[in-house]
This record gives C-alpha cells, sequence and structure tokens, in this order.
C-alpha cells in the first residue's frame, strides 16, 4: 500500500502561493530569497527519489510538465521528476503530454485511495493546494511536509482557508536547515486518544 505524501513550500503565514515566481503573482518568488543550503537541497532530492509516483492537480502539472522535460541534472532529480509515473487530477485536462501520465476525473478521494492501494511506495504531491485541501479532508494523507520559508506576505493563497472541519495532526520531526533559518515541518494524521 502506497503512501500519500505531500510537500509544500510556504510561508510563516501559510502562504503557497507562487513560491517559484512563475506564476505573476506580485510577491511571488518568494522561495528563492532564502538559502535552504546543502541538507535542505539534499532533503528535496531524497525525497523525489524515494518517491514511486506523483499526484498532482492541473495547475501545478501543467507548470511542471513545462518546464521538467527538457530538464538534465548530474544528481539525477530531473530523469527521476520525467521518469516517474504521474497521476494529474482534472476535469478538463484529456491529453497529458508528458511522459507517464494519466488523468484522475470523477470521485477524486475514491480514485486516490486505489492508487494508494495500487502502489507500493511514497506518492508524492508537490503544491497543488486545492488537490491537497480534498486530500486532507478526505483523511488521505499521510505525511505533511512543509518546507517553512521566514518570511510572512500577508497575502496570497494559503495552504488551508476553510476546511469542512478540524484536522488533528501530530509532528513527526522538525529541523532547521541553511543560514537562513528554514524549517522543515513534518506531520502526520494524529492518532486517536
Amino acid at each position: 500500500m502506497g503512501k500519500l505524501v505531500v510537500s509544500e513550500f510556504v510561508t510563516i503565514d501559510g502562504v503557497v502561493e507562487d513560491p517559484g515566481g512563475s506564476e505573476k503573482f506580485e510577491r511571488g518568488g518568494w522561495a528563492f530569497e532564502f538559502e535552504r543550503g546543502e541538507e535542505g537541497d539534499r532533503f528535496k532530492l531524497e525525497e523525489a527519489m524515494a518517491s514511486e509516483a506523483m499526484l498532482l492537480g492541473r495547475v501545478t502539472y501543467e507548470g511542471f510538465a513545462a518546464a521538467w522535460p527538457s530538464r538534465i541534472d548530474e544528481a539525477g532529480f530531473a530523469d527521476k521528476m520525467n521518469g516517474m509515473p504521474k497521476h494529474v487530477v482534472s476535469t478538463t485536462l484529456r491529453d497529458p503530454e508528458w511522459n507517464n501520465s494519466t488523468v484522475i476525473d470523477g470521485d477524486v478521494a475514491e480514485q486516490v485511495a486505489a492508487l494508494k492501494r495500487e502502489t507500493d511506495g511514497d506518492i508524492l504531491v508537490y503544491g497543488s493546494v486545492t488537490l491537497v485541501r480534498t486530500l486532507v479532508q478526505h483523511g488521505l494523507v499521510d505525511e505533511l511536509r512543509l518546507m517553512v520559508f521566514p518570511v510572512v506576505l500577508g497575502r496570497g493563497k494559503r495552504l488551508f482557508e476553510e476546511t469542512d472541519g478540524k484536522v488533528a495532526l501530530q509532528l513527526a520531526d522538525v529541523r532547521a536547515v541553511g543560514p537562513d533559518g528554514v524549517l522543515i515541518a513534518t506531520y502526520g494524521p494524529r492518532a486517536e486518544a
């Protein structure tokens, strides 16, 4: 059975919008204003290398599909991103062009639960905030990894704005990486008392 791992870049005030600066958000690009250091880079590489598949929302998928197919790197990150199976949740996308991509439409919770049953290893979700909210609400997230950057943006799309109910999490690990104090906080579902 697969483990669903959500990995997000987030500000101290919970903003996840446009960390790389490619989405034309006026305050975008904030993740590249801070040094996460060798340990932070290694964490992201190991996270990808340990994954068997990716699950993405359409907007994140389209951004990745535009950027990754032409990339080559010595560490093998680009090869991993391009080679692993990718599942994109969309009601509008029909023929994904990025290799090893399939579309999930219809009942997202049901289909993602089936994907978890059929996958051995980690299923990695990058970005995809609308999808992540759905996955959390349906109890499908096994691990939430937040790379918290020391900045307050004051506005922008937040990871969790309004939810249908309370979701309790349990801290599994936290550490600071890089000279700028970027935090990696890992949460899992809170065990029932």
